[in-house]
């Protein structure tokens, strides 16, 4: 079995043999060469003990309980900028269900392989020989795309609990489906996952909600019994039935509004909000005698602070968290069109902020489709987006111009009053006209000659400049009611 490692990569291996010592490309970097994956990182084992590394290469580091060597290359590719090397190693005793209570440095492959999670991951590559060494069966398991723990999985997760959630993960981010016999420990493991660190949990949770298939995971993880342990507000969505606008509870929506967000590629804070938009709807649902139907008046504000909590509990950033809880806040701020006014859009905008706010409305489509419906952008939704493109665009003005009126006043000591107006709009036609004349050295220029007309002359040149402008503005809005199929 031949596959191409980067330079860099071989470099380290004939290194690591030419100082008398083994060395093979372990986990899932092999792991992925196998699916023809570009990996994230590549990772060696040896029988050199970490001293025995490190004096073999000068540019390297070892500041951990596990042997782990970190050698830096010259690489400018971060994946390979640092290359870990660790011995062959043993482990015993996990009373906390997460690290080993002792560690000892071994000679045998086979053991190192013994003590891995997954049988895709128990996989060991000799780039010189073009040699796989695969005790487990994890070639095998990767071609069938089953994930399946090494050995015995009650034992691999007791060991280290975070396992059950990677496996979820794994799921998602390979398509692949879970053993029978591996999900059954997890089901009866599921409770030591709460001896996990929660910022292990969400670091996890990050790689499923950026996987293609979050939802798939979220569906395994209840099924399984650990979705308690990493997000325990979407169980309570479960078998909330929703109103008529809805085809699916509260937790199917929110599903189903992540996938979407996936399914366009949303960056992560997208996906979030999405996991998140409707989670108080079970405690804010009331039925309506009068609409015959359920309501859910303030599900917004109330999820905005469920969300804030269960984020700060995961330990994300500050500034995620006050990204994803805005984006909850204000994601029902879809109203109709026909009655809604640009100053109110301009409100929206100040309580989302400028940068959230085509966030928002990719939000808002996630959670359209959440719904079951079958259009994305309806015409009243895209006609919204052409008035937010508008509040948000800078306007055709005079602060578009490289001077003002208190230059004006300073330099050409022009007095206070309707002059300065006429001037700067008579500036501002230039400009329109011709935006490389939008210089200091042209418009002080232009400046001077203005000063030479009357007032008169002055204003009727201004109120062609105010014309112009009027002009310019109307074909843009046009411009923007084109772009979104509403003009």
């Amino acid at each position: 079995m031949d596959f191409k490692v980067p330079k860099e990569i071989s470099t380290i291996a004939t290194t690591l043999r030419t100082g008398g010592f083994e060395a093979y490309l372990v986990g899932g970097c092999v792991r992925d060469l196998i699916l023809g994956r570009e990996p994230h990182d590549w990772d060696f084992t040896t029988n050199a003990l970490p001293d025995q590394i490190q004096a073999l290469f000068s540019e390297s580091f070892y500041e951990n309980d596990y042997g782990t060597v970190g050698v830096k290359t010259s690489s400018k590719d971060p994946r390979l900028a640092i290359v870990e090397i660790t011995p062959y190693r043993t482990e015993s005793g996990y009373s906390d269900h997460r690290r080993p209570d002792a560690v000892e440095f071994g000679t045998s492959l086979k053991g190192d392989l013994a003590r891995r999670d997954f049988t895709m991951n128990a996989l060991a590559y000799d780039d010189s020989k073009g040699q796989l060494v695969d005790l487990f069966g994890g070639e095998k398991d990767i071609k069938d795309k089953i994930v399946r723990a090494v050995g015995n999985p009650v034992m691999r997760f007791g060991e280290d609990a975070l396992r059950m959630l990677r496996a979820v993960r794994l799921v998602a981010e390979l398509g692949f489906g879970i053993d029978g016999e591996t999900a059954a420990a997890i089901q009866a493991n599921a409770s030591h996952l709460q001896q996990v660190s929660r910022e292990r949990v969400r670091d996890e949770l990050v790689r499923i909600l950026n996987s293609d298939q979050p939802m798939t995971a979220f569906l395994l993880a209840n099924q399984l019994g650990i979705l308690v342990f990493i997000a325990p507000d979407l169980i309570r969505g479960i078998g909330v039935e929703q109103n008529q606008a809805h085809k699916y509870d509260v937790y199917g929506h929110l599903l189903r509004s992540l996938q979407h967000a996936a399914d366009k590629h949303y960056p992560f804070d997208i996906r979030l909000a999405a996991l998140f938009h409707d989670i108080s709807k079970p405690e804010t649902r009331r039925w309506s005698e009068e609409k015959q139907d359920w309501t859910f008046h303030g599900h917004e504000v109330v999820g905005s602070r469920v969300t804030k909590r269960a984020l700060e509990e995961l330990r994300f950033s500050r500034e995620t968290i006050d990204k994803v809880t805005k984006l909850v806040r204000w994601h029902m701020f879809f109203s109709d069109p026909d009655q809604i006014t640009l100053s109110a859009v301009r409100r929206m905008i100040a309580n989302v902020g400028r940068e959230n706010m085509q966030d928002l409305l990719k939000l808002r489509i996630c959670d359209r489709i959440g719904t079951g419906r079958p259009k994305e952008q309806p015409f009243r939704f895209r006609k919204y987006q052409a008035m937010v493109d508008q509040a948000l665009r800078d306007p055709v003005s005079v602060t578009m111009l490289k001077t003002d009126g208190t230059r004006l006043m300073d330099v050409f000591h022009e007095k206070p009053g309707p002059r300065i107006g006429y001037m700067l709009h008579a500036l501002l036609a230039d400009v329109l006209e011709d935006s490389n004349r939008n210089t200091r050295e042209y418009l002080d220029a232009r400046t001077a000659e203005l000063q030479e007309l009357s007032d008169a002359e002055l204003r009727q040149t201004g109120e062609k400049g105010k014309e112009l402008k009027e002009s310019e503005e109307e074909k843009e809005v046009e411009a923007i009611l084109k772009r979104h199929h509403v003009s």
